[in-house]
């Protein structure tokens, strides 16, 4: 698979790099940042999926995860959100839809089908290139921020044969029962309910899904928390199915990289042992 790099740094003994490829599964190109370890042969993989606005930019500029990583030996790959400049009516006007808010799913409503194939895209393709990297397929994790988070839940709900384990900061936990997920959920799948219930972890549960143990962080200074994210929904689903979780409030922490930069450390370790 022919991949550009855009840019690559030394860093932590590892490299920073910054690269683009094209996709098969997004039907053109799409870009990522990879972190590879001091010895990245045979190493785990993470795959740190942000949220809303961002770009595979932002986790690796701003969540201070490099050093931690080379330490643990383990791998970083950090997603774009989206495909960008797909020319489709609306891909730029909302924040919270279209390019910059790819909700780590594959759309099946037109136009969004043709390229917004996120989960496949992480699957099929860039599971392989990590391992083009170095890095052990079959040893590897997921994380996430918000709409990452989100991501981060359910591809390892879904997938639990891939990811082995899993974590997130501030996740979206029932999108089919908050205004970001009733607003995004039936533009990229139709107006099934059904369908946006596979891609809301709190269903996924309730259907029977389960996963590596859970960990996840909340801050409870969040500006999102109460209309948005609502953590207690995961906790109670979690504790009526049975589905290991360690759910962490934080006061006075809000939604942002400072939250996530503070609490870095422990999800990587929990990722390094779960990969070990």
């Amino acid at each position: 698979m022919a991949i550009e790099i855009l840019a690559e740094h030394r860093c932590h003994g590892g490299v920073q790099g910054f690269y683009r490829h094209e996709s098969k599964h997004c039907n053109g190109p799409m870009r990522f940042a990879l972190f590879s370890p001091p010895n990245p042969r045979g190493a785990p993989v993470v795959f740190c999926l942000a949220g809303l606005t961002c770009t595979e930019e932002t986790f690796a500029i701003k969540a201070g995860a490099q050093r931690i990583a080379a330490e643990l030996g383990l791998m970083l790959l950090m997603p774009d959100t989206s495909p960008r400049g797909t020319g489709f009516a609306g891909a730029t006007d909302d924040w919270t839809f279209g390019e910059g808010a790819g909700f780590w799913l594959d759309a099946t409503a037109d136009p969004w089908r043709e390229r917004f194939r996120l989960a496949s895209w992480i699957e099929h393709e860039l599971l392989a290139i990590a391992a083009d990297f170095g890095a052990d397929q079959d040893r590897c994790g997921v994380l996430g921020h918000s709409m990452g988070g989100h991501g981060a839940l359910t591809l390892a709900l879904k997938r639990p044969q891939i990811f082995k384990s899993v974590s997130a900061f501030a996740p979206i936990v029932a999108p089919s029962a908050v205004p970001w997920g009733q607003r995004v959920l039936p533009r990229y799948l139709g107006d099934d309910p059904t369908a946006w219930a596979q891609h809301d972890s709190c269903s996924l549960l309730r259907a029977g899904h389960r996963c590596a143990s859970l960990l996840v962080d909340q801050g409870m200074a969040d500006k999102f928390l109460v209309e948005q994210l609502q953590p207690e929904r995961l906790e109670a689903v979690c504790a009526e199915m049975g589905q290991p979780i360690r759910l962490r409030r934080h006061d006075a922490y809000d939604h942002g990289y400072f939250f996530i930069q503070s609490f870095i450390a422990d999800h990587l370790q929990h990722h390094a042992d779960a990969l070990a």
